[in-house]
């Protein structure tokens, strides 16, 4: 017995150290990207909600294997046995849901095309996902399934059995489609109209398929008929090919689609146009690996290491390219706002209420370029809708709260004054957005005049989640505030919005230190319960979104008595049981449940608004305790599993929080120059900016124990700061944290070492 229980504790012990082995250095960061992280998820219980999108970074098109059925949300799931095709892919989130999708499935035996006829048993012990290659043995069929994406095209290669009935069924999906098969050319062509909303009427994604074999069988379908046609128009249509094959015969297909015309989709086949399968792969291996290299980070596990580069290629996935090149190479987009083909750039598939927080601030940090041409993209939103965005999939959607373009459109600007964009125009869209409401509640500001009016939107006036909503229009307008400053816009103008952007106050609850819905009349709501989701607030409670007062910290802490007063009310998120009152939902949602099994009190980093909340501790000079949560934070929610994650990854924003926290600063507050301090995750961090400049992030002594910072260097130089500048990066920086065990209480806590506040510029 002594013998088995040593065994065991050295095993046990073998275990724990190569967990926290350090790897000095690493290549090919593409290698230890894992799509599949996020995908055990299901809609009572979110570990990501993701599925694996194997796809170019920012890619028009996404590809995805598909054991859900047809419009289900959630299209892969990790603990499902049977895949039902491939499926071309622009869904955000499964509750986003998709849109200009249709699937591909080969099968071998009795010719069927039902999608659960069809189906097939496999497992991931023969499954290879990477970004940019996907492969799977689908054992009902004998038949490996290969495929590459470029921007705009796939290639498939399908390794066959020995078979006189193998076939390829294309499924265009139901509500509306069309098919079309031309054996001479082998050739198919057709167009899906299924899509969730946000869409107009004459929306269609047609796509091209042209294999590398003879057709012997030719056949389409109408729902559940098989039909002896080439063509099929209808509600759900779709073809099926045959072809007799040997023994790991290989049959190919390229594939492309566009949203604005059949000629179009075949010009963007040409992405792939004579490359073979093996160069098409390599190159979106070199793509991937051209820019996960930008940040190359050294010194760390393995775990770690696959958990970053997870969380940087999810970083680079959204929001999503919705433009074309025409005939000329000249940029158009098929418009998702008005229905028309017009010049210029398109982006989408990107909720700003989740992603102003981190993932726009990275884009401005590590991808200026691409962010002009994402701006570029919103004046052309504007001006086809009338109205900027707030969730764009791909057109107008009407979820979530807030008027957080504003964030992203004056962050933005404000780190790249010089790039060369219509900034005029939107500082247009972000002034009627912020003083309208549209005929969506999501778009524009619900309870506008109520909030110009009374500084706030009341609890009593119909107008769900109010309190939410007051919290980031003020927020919004200290964004506007920066903006106008930035354009010399008139002094009234500027001191309208600086005002405007301390309506935080209005809400403020001195009796429970609190944020608390207010009624028309200027009287708290009650009864209040500070637990209570919902209801006044968004996706969470009052003890989440009290801290969303990004702007001003100092005027918050004041509000709660002063410094003291705001650690304990901070100390008190973590302390707190995770109790809720789901009353308002009529039932626990997910988010409700990932808070609660967490075991980090109220803190439920798996939504978003709470995300920043850690950081805050910086504000209040005690650096050291944001230290120990960001650790833990990154340790125990972030891991690379099919349950990686802790909630809805949304759209690049949780992962962003990854990457930015590895860094070791995050943007508590975008819309300013500044970058809060917390603790690097790795020995050594190099970023390559586009400007040409290097950012090294070093902490030599750094490790699973030693996470908090005893010194900090900046060029050379002792640096005491909670924060560092966004001008400071850009410049090229040398950072240097000296790590420790156990905190340095004496760093960081003179007033002229903590962030920006309104209150006290």
């Amino acid at each position: 017995m002594k013998t088995i229980t040593f065994t065991f504790l050295f095993l046990t012990c073998c275990i724990l150290s190569a967990q926290h082995k350090i790897i000095e250095t690493i290549d090919n960061p593409v290698d230890y990207v894992d799509p599949l992280i996020g995908t055990d998820s299901k809609p009572s219980l979110s570990n990501g909600n993701v599925y694996p999108a194997i796809a170019m970074p920012w890619g028009m098109n996404f590809w995805t294997p598909q054991t859900g059925t047809m419009g289900h949300g959630w299209a892969y799931q990790y603990d499902a046995d049977k895949l039902r095709g491939f499926k071309q892919t622009h869904q955000p989130s499964p509750w986003m849901n998709d849109y200009g999708q249709f699937a591909i499935m080969p099968t071998t035996g009795k010719l069927v095309f039902n999608e659960d006829d069809r189906a097939s048993w496999f497992s991931h012990k023969s499954e290879i996902v990477k970004p940019y290659y996907y492969s799977v043995y689908l054992a009902d069929h004998n038949i490996t399934t290969e495929f590459t994406p470029t921007e705009r095209a796939a290639f498939f290669r399908f390794t066959f059995p020995k078979s006189d009935s193998s076939h390829v069924v294309i499924d265009a999906l139901d509500n509306g489609s069309y098919i079309k098969i031309i054996p001479q050319q082998r050739k198919i062509i057709g167009y899906t109209t299924k899509n969730s909303g946000g869409v107009p009427e004459n929306f269609k994604n047609y796509f091209v398929l042209v294999f590398d074999k003879d057709f012997d069988q030719v056949n389409t379908f109408n729902g559940d008929q098989l039909l002896n046609t080439t063509e099929a128009d209808a509600d759900h249509v779709g073809a099926v090919i045959g072809f007799k094959t040997q023994k790991g015969e290989v049959v190919q297909a390229k594939v492309a689609s566009s949203f604005i015309s059949f000629e179009q989709a075949e010009r963007n086949l040409k992405e792939i146009g004579s490359k073979d399968f093996e160069t098409v792969k390599s190159d979106g291996r070199a793509i991937w690996n051209k820019e996960l290299s930008r940040i190359m980070v050294g010194g760390g596990t393995i775990d770690q290491f696959k958990t970053f580069y997870s969380a940087l290629y999810r970083s680079l996935l959204f929001p999503r390219k919705f433009y074309e090149y025409d005939q000329n190479g000249e940029v158009v987009h098929y418009s998702p706002y008005n229905g028309e083909v017009l010049p210029g750039y398109m982006f989408t598939d990107t909720g700003f209420w989740d992603t102003f927080r981190s993932l726009f601030p990275f884009l401005n940090l590590m991808y200026p370029e691409l962010n002009v041409k994402m701006q570029k993209g919103l004046v052309n939103a504007y001006k086809e809708s009338g109205w900027l965005p707030e969730w764009a999939s791909p057109g107008l959607r009407n979820i979530m709260v807030g008027n957080n373009s504003a964030s992203v459109v004056a962050d933005a600007y404000l780190k790249n004054p010089d790039a060369k964009y219509d900034i005029e125009t939107l500082y247009e869209a972000v002034i009627h957005g912020a003083n309208n409401e549209s005929p969506m509640t999501a778009v524009g500001r619900a309870g506008a005049e109520y909030y110009k009016e009374l500084g706030y939107v009341p609890y009593d006036v119909g107008i769900n989640e109010n309190a939410a909503r007051t919290l980031e229009y003020a927020y919004d307008d200290f964004a506007i505030y920066q903006l106008a400053k930035a354009l010399d816009r008139p002094k009234k103008e500027i001191k309208l919005y600086k005002k405007r952007s301390l309506n935080y106050k209005n809400l403020f609850d001195s009796q429970t230190n609190l944020m608390r819905g207010k009624n028309q009349n200027g009287e708290f709501m009650a009864p209040f319960n500070p637990f209570k989701w919902g209801d006044a607030f968004t996706e969470g409670n009052s003890w989440h979104y009290t801290w969303s007062v990004f702007h001003d910290i100092a005027g918050l802490m004041d509000l709660m008595g002063g410094r003291e007063a705001f650690v304990a009310q901070l100390d008190k998120v973590f302390e707190l049981p995770p109790v809720f009152d789901d009353s308002y939902y009529g039932g626990v949602i997910h988010e409700i449940r990932e808070m609660q099994i967490a075991n980090m009190g109220q803190y439920a980093h798996g939504n978003q608004p709470i995300q920043h909340m850690i950081y805050l501790y910086n504000y209040a000079s005690e650096p050291w305790k944001a230290q120990y949560w960001i650790r833990e934070t990154m340790d125990r929610m972030y891991l690379p599993t099919p349950d990686g994650y802790c909630g809805d990854e949304d759209n690049g924003q949780t992962s962003a929080w990854y990457v930015f926290s590895a860094m070791g600063f995050y943007p508590v507050c975008p819309a300013t120059d500044e970058y809060v301090i917390g603790t690097p995750l790795f020995q050594k961090m190099t970023l390559s900016l586009q400007n040409g400049k290097t950012v090294t992030i070093e902490a030599p002594e750094n490790n699973h124990e030693n996470k908090y910072i005893q010194k900090a260097y900046l060029n050379g130089k002792s640096y005491s700061k909670n924060y560092i500048s966004h001008k400071e990066l850009m410049q090229g920086a040398e950072i240097k944290f000296d790590m420790g065990s156990s905190p340095n209480k004496s760093r960081g806590i003179k007033k002229e070492d903590v962030p920006f506040s309104l209150s006290t510029d």
